[in-house]
């Protein structure tokens, strides 16, 4: 659509359908039953239309606004991804009292095996200095009975698409933590009847966490790939406020010796 175009129908302002009912809710004592249930139902579906479109928006403006993408891909690097919830919002963006499992959004899930947990969940905006991300994932938790906590991530097909036992798989993460605490990564690569799992703790330097796994040990069938997941697990998370800014994912293939 051009923007002579845009620009008209703002100059028009709302259509028809909007000016209608919004007459009708000036007085709306004075509309019969069965045509103020079917406006509440067009109302419903205007509304659903415009939080996709401002949802797309959204999206369209965070992706101009940032200069670089943030990741740091090593050489050859043939695939990289940041996860829904880092790049865009997500619905609702808090919640408290999480049981498990927990769809976030964006192919991600919140498991953990406590009976008695006190935890919340919220998106937050990025703090100032962090480049790449627009959102981050905040978890506060208090009375924890279990022994872990994890956010499980599906891989878009891309990420399988050509994978081989010649690939390295990273993981890197941007996290504070009032307390110390353990993360590893688990990739899981479902392949035919088979599953290989592959788990690495990270290493941090400051509030940067990495972890790397190589195809190469793995008896990964290449020809009968069918997904894969990461799973970021958090252990013994009580008493804790974690929150963590950033999750990339990069795939490259191993440096010839």
């Amino acid at each position: 659509m051009s923007l002579e175009r845009i620009g008209l129908l703002g100059r028009l302002g709302p259509g028809p359908n909007l000016k209608r009912l919004d007459r009708a809710m000036t007085a709306p004592t004075t509309v019969a039953t069965r045509d103020l249930a079917s406006m509440y139902g067009e109302m419903l579906s205007l509304r659903d239309r415009i939080d996709r479109m401002a949802a797309t928006a959204e999206r369209e403006l965070l992706t101009r606004v940032a200069a670089t993408d943030g990741i740091h891909r090593p050489d050859q690097c043939d695939w990289a991804d940041r996860p829904a919830p880092w790049r865009q919002r997500i619905h609702p963006k808090g919640q408290v009292g999480v049981g498990s499992p927990l769809p976030i959004g964006g192919g991600i899930t919140l498991f953990h095996d406590a009976v008695h947990a006190d935890i919340s969940l919220r998106q937050d905006r990025v703090p100032v200095g962090i480049v790449g991300p627009n959102f981050g994932l905040v978890l506060e938790v208090y009375r924890f009975d279990g022994s872990f906590l994890s956010l499980v991530q599906d891989l878009p097909e891309p990420a399988l698409r050509g994978l081989t036992l010649n690939h390295l798989v990273g993981v890197q993460l941007r996290i504070t933590r009032e307390q110390p605490i353990e993360i590893y990564a688990r990739l899981n690569v479902q392949h035919g009847p088979n599953l290989e799992q592959i788990v690495r703790q990270f290493s941090f330097d400051g509030d940067h966490g990495a972890a790397e796994f190589d195809l190469a040990y793995t008896n990964i069938n290449e020809k009968r790939l069918e997904k894969a997941w990461l799973d970021l697990i958090l252990e013994g998370p009580e008493m804790n406020r974690i929150a963590i800014w950033d999750m990339t994912l990069v795939r490259a293939p191993r440096a010839d010796i």
